[in-house]
């Protein structure tokens, strides 16, 4: 490269660190360096420009998370290659807004597409990866035992998610209740069984008795719907409003469901968080009437809008709904469920469990481990706990934090502002949501967006209730840098203001 990099104007009134994450961008994107290059190091350009290194730093990793540099430990910081298709490659938009007959089902794969906002990606470009090597090196060093891991996980992983889980969100926890899973699919098909086994033996007692219910949200999390249904239990769907589970639904249901699946933090998909008031009540009820609450605390390391609100678990443990001490953990009625999966990476599938105080549901959990040992390879939880020891999660949660907030602004700016289109969902998590009026015109828009090589998903797809199809598109803007960003926001604005103005295509 020949010349400066960036040159400051010292007539611009912008935020310091603003005009630097412009000035490189537009040197990357004006050709000034190529796909490969190495940039200036943060020293050496803050020295030229007369600057702090941090503000330099600071810019170097918003770049990083946007996808224009790629930050590597002990190698020069270098331009990215961006994946971005020539525009005579990419398939013509469509001029035809026909609808299909019937919603497709949602495949039971991942579809492969050019631009992937399909929701459930986190970003992995920040994950410092000399923590992540030397975490594996260490659980390739340790000694190989000839026995299968604890049926509950390693105690040093459990002390490590313990430890993650009251710094992060303030549940007081020992090793003691946490359970190592293979995800929260492996965790839900554990927390199944268990509630399956404890229904066996209530069943004893009372033959009337039917196959415990667990109500979920509606729209919800369909995955783990599916999968209680195939272990055996009944499922029913509750409503949701614009904070989350309808707590007047579950009230008049004509008997109190063995337990109830919430997503309190960030409901999924619409995006409510229910508030402590609704939490506490929640809580209140499930110890009257004996029901389990499975908390699915997904997302709620990423709030972009208002502060976080204490976890379920945390305020069952407190005891503060019903003015009880911590001590009486006989009467804790809340499950936590938690992974790695949205801040690192679903290719790790490793979750936990954080158990209440409840002994007959301990008890099932583990006769059940003692039947089906703990699926997570020994040495990948090894792995794990060396990596949350280094602080590195707590590192990479951070700057993340960071870049989905840059992304979610971008969103905003080119879906905000579509009318007949709210957009939705972004107060936290890694998605948003886009509501319209009808099931039908949104698979012609995913099919659309699909036939252009951008992936969405339709909000039809976490419909609990059969035949009850709401209308809208999800998609995540987490795992594709802001090149790729960029060019699916614009494709899903076009698609919708095609939609939604006939007249557009006539023109």
């Amino acid at each position: 490269m020949d010349g400066p990099l960036l040159v400051l104007d010292p007539r611009d009134d912008a935020p310091l660190g603003a005009r630097l994450v412009d000035g490189v961008r537009r040197g990357i994107l004006g050709g000034l360096l190529a796909p490969g290059d190495p940039v200036p190091s943060t020293r050496a350009l803050a020295a030229e420009l007369g600057v702090s290194r941090s503000s330099v730093v600071a810019a170097y990793e918003q770049l990083a998370g946007e996808g224009y540099l790629e930050l590597r430990q002990g190698a020069p910081t270098r331009v990215a290659r961006l994946v971005v298709e020539p525009e005579a490659s990419a398939p013509a938009p469509r001029t035809s807004t026909s609808r299909p007959a019937a919603v497709a089902p949602a495949s039971t794969e991942r579809a492969e597409h050019r631009i992937d906002l399909l929701p459930g990606s986190p970003s992995t470009s920040r994950i410092d990866e000399r923590a992540w090597r030397s975490a594996w090196r260490q659980a390739a060093a340790a000694p190989i035992p000839r026995q299968s891991p604890p049926r509950t996980g390693l105690a040093g992983l459990r002390e490590e998610i313990a430890d993650h889980l009251r710094q992060a969100r303030g549940v007081s926890c020992s090793s003691d209740d946490v359970v190592v899973t293979a995800g929260t699919s492996e965790a839900l098909a554990l927390l199944g069984g268990a509630l399956l086994e404890l229904a066996r033996e209530r069943r004893e007692h009372d033959r009337r008795r039917s196959a415990p219910t667990v109500a979920v949200e509606h729209p919800g999390y369909p995955s783990a719907r599916r999968l209680l249904e195939r272990r055996g239990l009944a499922i029913a769907p509750l409503p949701v409003d614009a904070d989350g589970l309808d707590l007047d639904a579950l009230r008049r249901m004509p008997r109190p469901p063995e337990a109830v699946m919430v997503t309190p933090s960030h409901q999924y998909p619409l995006g409510g968080r229910l508030p402590v008031a609704s939490r506490l009540e929640l809580i209140d009820w499930a110890r009257a009437h004996g029901t389990l609450i499975i908390e699915d605390d997904y997302d709620s390391e990423f709030r972009h809008l208002g502060a976080p609100l204490p976890a379920l678990a945390s305020l069952d443990r407190l005891g503060a709904a019903s003015g009880r001490t911590g001590d009486e953990r006989s009467a804790e009625r809340t499950v936590l469920v938690g992974s790695f999966s949205k801040v690192l990476t679903p290719w790790l599938r490793l979750g936990y469990l954080v158990l209440p105080g409840d002994q007959a549901l301990r008890a099932a959990v583990l006769r059940i481990r003692a039947d089906e040992p703990c699926p997570v390879p020994g040495p990948a939880q090894e792995a794990m706990r060396a990596f949350l020891a280094s602080g590195a999660l707590r590192r990479h949660i951070a700057a993340t934090r960071r870049d989905y907030a840059h992304r979610r602004r971008m969103v905003q700016a080119v879906l905000g502002d579509l009318p007949g289109a709210p957009l939705s969902g972004l107060d936290g998590g890694l998605h948003g949501v886009i509501r319209l009026d009808d099931a039908e015109t949104s698979a012609a828009i995913v099919a659309r967006l699909a036939d252009e090589g951008v992936g969405v998903a339709p909000l039809a797809d976490y419909s609990a209730v059969p035949g009850e199809l709401p209308g809208g598109i999800v998609f995540g803007y987490a795992g594709v840098g802001d090149a790729q960003l960029g060019e699916g926001l614009e494709r899903i604005r076009a698609a919708l203001l095609d939609t939604l103005d006939p007249a557009r295509l006539e023109g």
